[in-house]
């Protein structure tokens, strides 16, 4: 625009002295005489056009909207993984503790959840099931104490089954059989509810001693439960307990640090089955020296969800995996559902 004026400005001076310089003016108009000057060169003026300046909002490049994009920002991120999804996990044996193992020769199996994703996974472990697990032997504890109390294996033993056969039920079915089974019916409420998990054992004869079978939740989930029935010998419903670790062991590492949120996860589990109306044991729990607790580094728990005279079939074992996995989410501050 400046140039634009200074132009015009520049055009107006030239004319006049134009005008001046032709010897022909308002007075020459008169008959008056006047000497004619010399021609005057006109200056050359050259004007470069100016752009524009673009408004500030025309030189945003707003986004292109496809349909595809309007559909990745509609969908909802805990859509990462279709339903059914799972992946093999192999024993690594370089996590702690697996060179005490002796039989890891397995590979769980770890199911994501599809919808309501909390990034928690839990370690369900259907107990028993290894073909040749009672013929060889794990040490009880990390630092090779003995056991300090009785039960599969006798108090004062140092070395234990690597994995016992387990009982079998008043109608003959196994305790292996039972304990898969439920595995697998709280692993669907779980991952209903948006946990993944870890199912340690997914077929009825898996290679892991119980030692490896904590390992490997030890370095894969958040937690670990495993699942059993009491082989008491007992003709009655005893209840369901879970397994707390005893006074003498409780300075013994790893169990000194962790020791506490193995009792809290298991009295969470107690306490919703207590609420679902399922029958308890006691004081929902008992201190008996296992080998899982020995070497847990994550929240463990083994519970006893009766013995060989307590029901066991869908219906029950559904409503009692239905009934833990409140206690699950207020162990990772969840809240209710």
């Amino acid at each position: 625009m400046r140039n634009r004026i200074s132009f015009i400005i520049a055009l107006i001076a030239a004319t006049l002295l134009l005008g001046c310089g032709s010897g022909e003016s308002a007075d020459n108009s008169l008959g008056t005489a006047e000497p004619v000057s010399a021609p005057v060169a006109i200056p050359v003026i050259k004007v470069e056009s100016v752009p524009q300046e673009e408004p500030a909002s025309s030189l945003i490049q707003e986004p292109e909207v496809t349909q595809e994009s309007e559909e990745e920002a509609a969908e909802e991120p805990d859509q990462k993984y279709p339903p059914g999804y799972s992946e093999d996990v192999e024993f690594d044996p370089s996590w702690e503790y697996a060179d005490y193992t002796v039989i890891n020769s397995g590979s769980a199996k770890l199911y994501r959840a599809s919808d309501n994703r909390n990034d928690v996974i839990i370690g369900v472990n259907a107990g028993h099931g290894t073909k040749g697990g009672e013929s060889k032997k794990t040490y009880c504890h990390p630092d090779k104490t003995p056991k300090v109390t009785g039960g599969t294996t006798q108090a004062g033993a140092v070395k234990a089954p690597a994995v016992s056969g387990g009982m079998r039920f008043a109608d003959g079915t196994t305790e292996a059989a039972v304990t898969l089974r439920m595995a697998e019916l709280l692993r669907d409420e779980l991952l209903a509810d948006g946990f993944d998990v870890l199912l340690v054992r997914d077929e009825a004869d898996e290679q892991f001693d119980n030692i490896a079978r904590t390992v490997i939740c030890n370095n894969v989930a958040d937690c670990m439960i495993s699942l059993h029935w009491d082989g008491d010998g007992l003709t009655y419903d005893k209840g369901c307990f879970y397994v707390s670790v005893p006074d003498p062991i409780k300075d013994m590492e790893p169990v000194a640090t962790y020791w506490q949120q193995h009792d809290r996860l298991g009295q969470a589990l107690i306490d919703g089955l207590a609420q679902s109306g399922y029958k308890i044991n006691g004081n929902g729990h008992m201190a008996i020296d296992l080998t899982q607790m020995s070497y847990s580094t994550v929240p463990s728990v083994d519970i006893e969800l009766g013995n060989a005279a307590s029901p066991h079939d869908d219906a029950t074992l559904a409503g009692m995996a239905s009934a833990m996995v409140p206690g699950i989410r207020e162990v990772f501050g969840l809240g209710g559902r």
